[in-house]
């Protein structure tokens, strides 16, 4: 009762303190994007909503890096950056998800679509609890925005290619599994922060981002679909290597 008591009085403190507006601002827009996905899905405007989710990512980039930049990060823009992830990166894709192409599937698809909100959830609070110790530049699992990426881009690439989803596709029924999976292990993957900005680079790294946004400008469906695909399957294949190369060394080491 105590506890609760210092808790609600250091809230009340903070609140009085006020909170800062601009990276605040930009999470709840990309929290909008989210609750639009979902409407969207309701409604059967399964591409709106797979670009709603997409564009909550520019949002979630940028609101990180306006508070970094502005020095404006705080508990309280963190807890709802937090809330704002489950929104628009764990309920939204499982709704789409689920609207689109797992309603077929009956209790096995609303399972399918549930099970990677939990493991969202779950991904997210272990970050927050790793944030600042074991959590560095390195992701512990697939960052949450990947996962409803590569969700959103398959409605996406699917649509572009075959058009409307007709009957049963069990390729999308394993792939909320599979990213759940994903989420919630240890493998290692890598995100933007392991970028420095303010050191040199060569300059075929510019030519290549310059490609890299002409190509998604001029077949976006094709591109994110296959760069979110790629970071999955590299995230894999190289925890896979790390692992043997760990077992083969601790072999030699005890012959």
């Amino acid at each position: 009762m105590t506890h609760f008591a210092l808790r609600v009085t250091d809230y009340g403190h903070y609140m009085r303190k006020g909170i800062y507006l601009l990276p605040n601002t930009l999470t709840l827009c990309g929290m909008f994007c989210g609750f639009y996905a979902i409407l969207a899905a309701f409604k059967g405007h399964y591409v709106y909503g797979a670009w709603a989710i997409l564009i909550a990512n520019i949002f979630d980039a940028l609101d990180g890096w306006v508070a970094r930049l502005t020095h404006t990060t705080t508990r309280f823009g963190i807890e709802l950056d937090s809330l704002s992830d489950l929104v628009s990166f764990g309920v939204a894709p499982a709704v789409l998800i689920y609207s689109w192409a797992l309603k077929s599937f009956g209790r096995l698809g609303w399972g399918a679509a549930f099970i990677f909100v939990i493991c969202g959830a779950l991904r997210l609070a272990r970050f927050n609890v790793q944030m600042g110790s074991t959590e560095s530049k390195s992701f512990t699992g697939m960052p949450i925005p990947g996962a409803a990426t590569i969700m959103a881009s398959s409605v996406l690439f699917y649509n572009e290619v075959w058009g409307e989803l007709i009957g049963k596709n069990y390729l999308m029924l394993v792939l909320p599994f599979l990213l759940a999976a994903l989420m919630v292990s240890t493998l290692r993957y890598h995100g933007l922060k392991e970028i420095d900005p303010k050191r040199r680079k060569p300059f075929w790294i510019l030519v290549a981002v310059v490609a890299f946004i002409w190509l998604i400008l001029m077949f976006p469906e094709y591109v994110i679909f296959i760069f979110s695909m790629s970071y999955m399957f590299w995230g894999i294949i190289e925890n896979a290597v790390l692992f043997y190369r760990k077992i083969k060394l601790n072999r030699s080491s005890s012959i």
